[in-house]
């Protein structure tokens, strides 16, 4: 298929309800025409967390609005749409239930062909989006819900190399930041909180650089944080002196982007053992905006001689522009579904690996 295309896409996997539209002609640069996220911060503020149910509802009543806001933004209305790509997976059910539901429902008023999205696959193909890059190259997705080493082969063709075997780094931090007092979401908390912090203080554990290959843990991290915290409050008398807090948070992050940038070092060479030529090492999801994980991953690649990549902060996070485009990736193809898409809690980018162990706050990992 070489003629252009133009593809509406819905996210609504977590506590983010998002349209977008993306407009593609072969031989030139994406065009994201659209892109609208409407959060749900506040909603569960009061949690500590995201309520599956809250969330769910809340995308129920967003979804019509946020493709409203996009097809106003993109300035075109439905006549110039192609297809309708939308996250089926993985995710919190309600939420993705609410997307695919939404869009079959724009498919079938507008007989416009429907395109079901992994939504990690929407991730790891964001540096093609943003940066044209070429098949295969590795690409590391850490969000709050997931995190893995992939080597991404062609729009459906992905290899694990490894992931995390319980937390993902991004419900971590968002843990890490309960713990401590902070705002969620968590990671640009700790962030921000870390910025005062001596990040050599506390020393925590690096989990699994001990051991062989790109399988992560971080729920041994938050532990650790857990006990140096108690250990501070103990020592005040029952509070947490800012300073403290910041040191606590900059170790933690330290750690973090340590085991990350070794790890990532480990996927780079069992990529570049298959494929010697210059490479590029991508990072995508959630954590790929955080300014230290990036100059560790950065450091890296410059020791490797690869190119580093990371998309802009708001292309991390979870977005529908992603999904437009994965869905314009497999509609080339010749990829079609129909009205029994369903919404699936759990879907493996490669199927061919073992499962990876528990099931995160902020979905369900796969």
């Amino acid at each position: 298929m070489t003629e252009p295309l133009t593809v509406l896409g819905l996210e609504s996997s977590c506590d983010d309800t998002a349209a977008a539209v993306v407009s593609h002609a072969p031989g030139g640069a994406p065009d994201i025409l659209a892109n609208i996220v409407m959060g749900q911060t506040d909603l569960h503020a009061a949690f500590g967390g995201v309520v599956p149910e809250i969330a769910a509802r809340a995308h129920a009543e967003r979804l019509d609005l946020c493709v409203e806001q996009a097809l106003e933004q993109a300035g075109i209305g439905l006549e110039g749409i192609d297809a309708v790509a939308v996250t089926a997976g993985p995710g919190l059910i309600g939420g993705v239930m609410a997307g695919v539901m939404c869009a079959k429902g724009i498919a079938a008023g507008r007989g416009l062909p429907l395109i079901g999205v992994n939504h990690l696959a929407g991730h790891a193909l964001t540096p093609r989006l943003t940066d044209g890059l070429d098949f295969p190259y590795p690409v590391l997705l850490a969000s709050g819900g997931h995190c893995q080493f992939l080597i991404a082969r062609g729009a459906e063709a992905f290899t694990r190399l490894g992931g995390t075997i319980d937390d993902a780094p991004g419900e971590a931090f968002d843990k890490t930041a309960k713990l401590l007092g902070l705002e969620q979401p968590g990671g640009p908390a700790v962030e921000r909180c870390a910025r005062t912090g001596d990040a050599h203080r506390f020393r925590f554990p690096r989990p699994l650089l001990d051991r062989a290959g790109c399988d992560l843990s971080f729920s041994g991290l938050k532990t650790a944080l857990l006990r140096a915290r108690d250990g501070v409050v103990a020592e005040h008398g029952g509070s947490l002196p800012e300073q403290d807090r910041s040191d606590l948070c900059a170790g933690f992050q330290a750690a973090v982007a340590e085991v990350l940038a070794e790890k990532s070092r480990r996927a780079l060479e069992t990529f570049l053992v298959e494929h010697p030529a210059p490479a590029a090492f991508a990072v995508t999801g959630g954590v790929a905006a955080n300014a230290r994980i990036r100059e560790a991953l950065q450091a890296i690649c410059a020791r490797a001689g690869v190119r580093f990549i990371a998309p802009p902060a708001p292309l991390c996070t979870d977005n529908a522009a992603m999904i437009a485009w994965a869905g314009l990736e497999r509609f080339r193809t010749g990829a079609r579904d129909d009205m029994t898409l369903a919404a699936r809690p759990r879907w493996p980018l490669d199927a061919t690996a073992p499962a990876l162990l528990g099931s995160g706050r902020k979905g369900a990992k796969a």
